[in-house]
């Protein structure tokens, strides 16, 4: 289940975005406004959630939540931005995975 978070989450709801994918969740954050979209099974949905609520394309980047480890990953197709300077899947710039673990673990833990 999507999800789009601008609180700590409650249980119940980690429970709801975890659901998709047995324990591991999407989520697609918004840097700026430190918000997050949780669940589902591509980031693409995500995406497109937190556009519809006003997010900018540029301050949005992806990637994972295990909810048994608590490891957060950086790996998305969304995070694909030659023209950002990140030209992989993973999230190369240090200050925004930085900014990306903060909202996630606001958010989460």
């Amino acid at each position: 289940m999507l999800i789009v978070i601008k609180k700590k989450a409650t249980k119940d709801e980690i429970e709801k975005m975890s659901e998709d994918l047995a324990g591991f969740i999407k989520v697609v954050v918004d840097i700026e406004n430190k918000i997050l979209a949780g669940g589902g099974q591509r980031h693409v949905d995500g995406e497109e959630k937190l556009l519809q609520e006003g997010s900018k394309q540029s301050n949005l980047w992806g990637g994972g939540f295990d909810t048994q480890t608590q490891e957060i990953d950086y790996n998305s197709m969304i995070n694909l931005r030659p023209s950002q300077d990140n030209p992989g899947r993973e999230i190369l710039s240090s200050e925004i995975r930085k900014i990306f673990d903060e909202i996630v673990k606001d958010l989460f833990l």
